[in-house]
C-alpha cells in the first residue's frame, strides 16, 4: 500500500477524529480510503448519466421509458 502525507484543516480533522473515535473506523486511513471508494464510485455514476444525456442530446429523444431509466439508475447506484 502507498504511503502519502497529507495535510487536513483542523475542522476536518477534527471530524476525522470524531468518526474513528466513535468507533465508525479504525483509523483515519481507513476512513479516507472509505471516502476515496465512495467518491470513486460516485463519479462513475456521474460519469453514466454524463452519457445518457450525452446520448439524448445528441439523438434528440430517447426510447427509454421514466421507468427503465429509473431502473438503470438503481441497478448503477447498487452495482
Amino acid at each position: 500500500m502507498a504511503r502519502q502525507s497529507i495535510s487536513f484543516t483542523k475542522a476536518n480533522d477534527e471530524w476525522l477524529k470524531n468518526q474513528v473515535n466513535s468507533n465508525e473506523y479504525s483509523s483515519k486511513s481507513e476512513l479516507v480510503n472509505d471516502l476515496i471508494r465512495q467518491a470513486r464510485k460516485q463519479q462513475v455514476q456521474i460519469d453514466w448519466i454524463k452519457t445518457k444525456l450525452e446520448k439524448a442530446e445528441n439523438s434528440g429523444f430517447t426510447s427509454d421509458s421514466k421507468s427503465d431509466i429509473l431502473k438503470q439508475s438503481k441497478e448503477l447506484l447498487n452495482g
